[in-house]
């Protein structure tokens, strides 16, 4: 994952770094949206399930009576989460994957495009991506199930940076992980699994609440947890605070985990990334 200084050609140096990221970002985001199975999935899964999830329990309350939300706005932070965690970890873990494999990377390394632009440029859609879907996932569940928004600036400043945070992390991991994979062949049965897992114990399919203390114990150890719960301070009203193991939303903990996770991340990648098949040198 180091990075290296985009080299002369013989009619002069390249692009500055930003420009070359950004026509990489172009190049990325015309390959994602041409996998229509991939688009279909990361933006409609967030949105069937917070459906499914307002269906299933209706009119019923998370909390308790006179203080409780319905399901759709309670389930809501958890959606955003899992559509960030799509659009980040597992989609470059896999595209990276695949890439490797049918011998992209080792292409574009013999390239003059510096490193650092072509990890500019996943990150850069993975950020359009993420944006839009979870913009789409909050009017939809406004307009569609009556969610209440915040009206507060304080509580869309938090949105923001658990946001961006919260989607920079993920990148990095997804780009780090993809190192765990051997081939694009495999790709999907080593990265979903690990997020199911982790949507499972983050309060993303159950209330956080309910799950039993060891398993929020464990779950407290990854990223997603934090950024659903990031997330639920954001839209949930204050009351609900309650509910947490903690008694509070933690934002300053919150972010200090994401952080943490980001260089851990960081570190991984640059040491453990690939450019090449495990069978090709």
């Amino acid at each position: 994952m180091s990075t290296h200084t985009a080299r002369p050609t013989g009619r002069g140096r390249l692009p500055g770094i930003w420009s070359l990221a950004l026509a990489r970002a172009s190049v990325e985001l015309r390959s994602f949206t041409r996998e229509r199975d991939a688009v279909v999935f990361v933006f409609l899964y967030p949105i069937l399930m917070l459906a499914l999830f307002a269906t299933v329990f209706g009119s019923e309350q998370a909390g308790s009576a006179g203080t409780g939300v319905d399901f759709a706005r309670y389930f809501l932070p958890g959606m955003i989460a899992t559509g960030i965690m799509l659009s980040s970890f597992q989609t470059l873990a896999l595209a990276i994957a695949v890439e490797r494999d049918d011998g992209t990377l080792k292409r574009l390394r013999a390239t003059p495009l510096p490193a650092s632009a072509y990890f500019l440029g996943k990150v850069a859609q993975v950020l359009a991506v993420a944006t839009v879907q979870t913009a789409v996932l909050i009017a939809i569940a406004a307009l569609a199930y009556d969610v209440p928004l915040p009206s507060e600036a304080g509580a869309w400043l938090t949105f923001a940076w658990v946001f961006v945070l919260g989607t920079a992390t993920g990148s990095v991991l997804g780009v780090a992980f993809s190192s765990a994979v051997r081939s694009g062949r495999s790709a999907s049965a080593v990265v979903i699994p690990v997020v199911l897992v982790l949507q499972f114990t983050s309060g993303v399919f159950f209330p956080f609440y309910s799950l039993p203390a060891w398993l929020q114990t464990a779950a407290s150890l990854f990223p997603l947890k934090w950024l659903a719960q990031g997330l639920r301070s954001v839209f949930l009203p204050p009351e609900m605070v309650s509910l947490e193991p903690s008694g509070s939303w933690q934002l300053g903990l919150t972010a200090g985990v994401l952080a943490v996770w980001l260089v851990a991340g960081l570190v991984v990648g640059i040491r453990t990334f690939r450019w090449r098949r495990h069978d090709d040198g």
